[in-house]
């Protein structure tokens, strides 16, 4: 395969999972694999994704302020605390075996799609970018971190679930500060992957085009057309997941 070749399907590949990403999660179930088929290790596609989120998310986040929604008082203060796990997680992401990593990778996104589809007591989500905050959220947030650092692949659902469930922050907000989040913990996860030499920054680059496109896009959206949209972009991208672990395709 020549190189325009791959750089349009990385491109194309990258825009989708770039807006799936900023609605929702589980882009990278998308751009990991195409990695590995263009000729990566599954090691070497987990880092060199990470540079695409990167991008996607500085992408989301210029987005985001563009449409007034912003406040990076308190997506640092969130961030801040994924920091710890997110750099312990890397660390060991690039010490294990593929099959381990995609056993762990099976078993928790099976463990999302049931606390997603199990029904909840309908709460109140505040309509401001503070909402709440507990202990209970900030130990979520290191084990997101963690999680983030280590695998990244649906990360996105589970920091929805705590933002929304636990700081009760309507979608919107919810996204607007999930893009912010993700951003910050990978810069030392990308150091990590690096230093390890685990990261194709060819391809990395390129991918990143597309989900900077992605993402611009599903922040002006996510704004444009409110939790409506997310719901069916976050409903869908949670189907697909659920068949892909699966096995049905």
């Amino acid at each position: 395969m020549n190189d325009l070749i791959s750089s349009l399907i990385l491109f194309a590949v990258g825009a989708v999972a770039g807006f799936i990403n900023v609605n929702a999660g589980g882009g990278s179930t998308l751009t990991l694999p195409v990695l590995i088929f263009l000729g990566l290790d599954a090691s070497v596609a987990n880092g060199t994704n990470r540079i695409a989120i990167l991008f996607q998310n500085i992408s989301a986040i210029y987005s985001f302020q563009k449409e007034n929604y912003r406040h990076f008082r308190s997506s640092i203060k969130l961030g801040l605390f994924t920091l710890p796990g997110a750099i312990a997680g890397a660390f060991i992401s690039v010490r294990i075996s593929n099959e381990l990593f995609e056993t762990i990778l099976g078993i928790i996104m099976i463990g999302i799609i049931i606390t997603m589809i199990v029904p909840t007591k309908r709460k109140t989500f505040a309509d401001n970018p503070e909402g709440e905050r507990n202990l209970a959220t900030y130990i979520a947030l290191f084990a997101i971190g963690f999680y983030g650092g280590f695998i990244q692949v649906g990360v996105g659902f589970i920091l929805m679930a705590a933002l929304h469930h636990l700081v009760k922050l309507n979608l919107v907000y919810v996204n607007m500060h999930k893009v912010f989040i993700v951003f910050l913990y990978s810069i030392p996860a990308i150091v990590i992957f690096a230093l390890t030499n685990n990261i194709n920054w060819l391809m990395g680059l390129g991918l990143a085009c597309g989900t900077s496109f992605g993402g611009w896009w599903g922040a002006k959206l996510s704004v444009k057309k409110g939790e409506k949209l997310i719901k069916v972009v976050l409903s869908g991208a949670v189907f697909i997941m659920a068949l892909k672990l699966l096995g049905m395709f």
